[in-house]
């Protein structure tokens, strides 16, 4: 009997993973579509990659924490798996033309916090 449970555990355990189409998903997507769009490179484990190389590596980090039910909002998105990499430790840096690199966690939460600005100042009903 315990082993049912426990393999009903386990099988059931996606089923409480938060959905894509919640508030989070939806925002974080957002934001790595700024990431996508905004020509900078992104820095991960010695390499530069582009903008949307970066995109999909940080859409599999955040499938990830889908799955396991651990994603509750944007900046823990940021803290949990943006802004570094897993492998090393070693944190992600984002370069945008011929500006120094900065850490993916502050390029990263200001374009956060350039969203949700834009979303607060946008007239109802208007594009």
């Amino acid at each position: 009997m315990r082993f049912i449970f426990i393999i009903l555990f386990f099988v059931a355990q996606p089923l409480w993973a938060e959905p894509a189409g919640t508030a989070a998903h939806i925002e974080v997507n957002s934001l790595l579509d700024r990431l996508q769009s905004s020509g900078c490179q992104f820095y991960r484990n010695g390499s530069w990659h582009t903008a949307s190389e970066a995109k999909e590596h940080l859409l599999g980090k955040l499938e990830y924490l889908e799955k396991r039910g651990s994603l509750k909002n944007a900046e823990q998105f940021i803290d949990l798996a943006a802004s570094k990499s897993s492998v090393s430790g070693k944190p992600y840096k984002v370069m945008c033309g011929n500006s120094a690199p900065v850490e993916s966690k502050a390029w990263l939460t200001q374009e956060l916090q350039e969203m949700r600005a834009g979303s607060k100042n946008k007239v109802p009903g208007s594009k």
